[in-house]
């Protein structure tokens, strides 16, 4: 059942400049005339965040109001006053800010990720008006398990393959404990990848490395896949997440619940690439690189660019044979018009999204070579 709001929400969302964030920010704005949104973003992106916020049309733009400071310090690092508006008007909570290097002290990502959940939660339980804490988590709380990982599972003695993985487990631990004094609801994406409508995405990480290579690569070869890729690869347009995220975040039966964001019919990844490379007009993938020796050439020093820490976390769960059960999901979503598009039906849209940038890329690194006989 959705909730009837009897005055005007006002949300706070934590994690600029993600495009998570920027894509809930957006949703919040369009969905109803009448919400505030509060932006946190740190003082280093903050000209970023006064340049998204100053391109909203004017009546946007009124119901935004940016604040600078950091999940991970005292207050959230805002003035006494800032911090008594927020705990007198938020009706809502989307906290995404978390650390996602991989690469990162165990120290530096425990106090953004885990530190930065404790503090946002102390400001929820100063929200006298508060209806719901929207947690950001991800499946990879799962850590190593395989086989079918339900929802409202979380302890289930799996370990973890880097410190970000262990630390939302935390984060999602505490976020539960305090689920009888703070209403929350918790959200599991899978592996996020451009806007099903139009193909786009902040960054060309984790899977679109190889995506890049098979619709970019100069010369039309069979390139081989890291591993068998007989596992399902868990892609979840970013369309999908905010729409139902949003949704979820406003019906009173999913207080307290956990739901996977995911494709409820994950296709294999060696599946996915093989369309890649069929709607890109390239050869498609053959042959295999063992995984383990992918990973090893991805840190080597002169592959530092390609081997990022969201590759490294995808190629570690390359042929992990794991399904994200999505009953709750699903259940939740019943009957509404939000649902998970197949990927047959956007990865036309995810490659000319591809092409399109890396096209323009290549035009200005063309502008930006001089005429040596100039």
């Amino acid at each position: 059942m959705m909730r009837k709001a009897s005055f005007v929400d006002s949300t706070l969302v934590t994690g600029f400049p993600s495009y998570t964030a920027r894509r809930m920010v957006l949703k919040l704005l369009d969905s109803d005339p009448r919400e505030q949104v509060f932006l946190l973003t740190r003082d280093k992106n903050a000209a970023e965040a006064e340049e998204f916020v100053g391109g909203l049309a004017p009546a946007l733009r009124k119901r935004v109001r940016m604040l600078v400071g950091d999940v991970s310090s005292m207050d959230l690092g805002l003035s006494g006053k800032e911090y008594r508006t927020l705990a007198s008007e938020l009706t809502n909570i989307h906290h995404m800010a978390a650390h996602l290097h991989l690469g990162a002290r165990k120290e530096v990502v425990q106090q953004v990720n885990v530190g930065g959940t404790r503090g946002v939660l102390e400001l929820a339980l100063e929200c006298r008006r508060l209806r719901r804490f929207n947690f950001w988590s991800t499946v990879a709380v799962s850590g190593d398990r395989q086989g079918v990982i339900m929802e409202d599972e979380l302890v289930c003695d799996q370990r973890f393959n880097n410190h970000y993985e262990h630390s939302k487990y935390a984060a999602e631990k505490i976020v539960r404990s305090m689920s009888r004094r703070v209403p929350s609801t918790i959200y599991r994406p899978g592996v996020i990848v451009g806007d099903s409508r139009t193909g786009e995405i902040d960054r060309f990480d984790g899977p679109y490395h190889l995506m890049v290579l098979i619709v970019d690569s100069p010369v039309d070869v069979h390139l081989p896949l890291p591993g068998k890729g007989n596992a399902p690869l868990h892609l979840v347009p970013v369309d999908h997440v905010i729409d139902a995220a949003h949704l979820l975040s406003r019906m009173e039966q999913t207080v307290s619940k956990t739901f996977h964001l995911v494709d409820p019919c994950p296709l294999s990844a060696s599946s996915i690439y093989q369309l890649v490379a069929e709607r890109a007009h390239r050869k498609p993938p053959r042959g295999v690189i063992p995984a383990g020796l992918a990973r090893t050439l991805l840190r080597l020093p002169g592959l530092s660019k390609i081997g990022a820490s969201g590759t490294r976390s995808f190629l570690e769960g390359f042929e992990r044979d794991v399904y994200y059960n999505c009953r709750n999901t699903l259940e939740a979503l019943r009957g509404t018009d939000v649902w998970c598009p197949a990927f047959e039906t956007y990865v036309d849209n995810l490659v000319r999204y591809v092409k399109d940038v890396r096209a323009a890329r290549r035009r200005r690194l063309d502008d930006d070579v001089t005429d040596p006989l100039d």
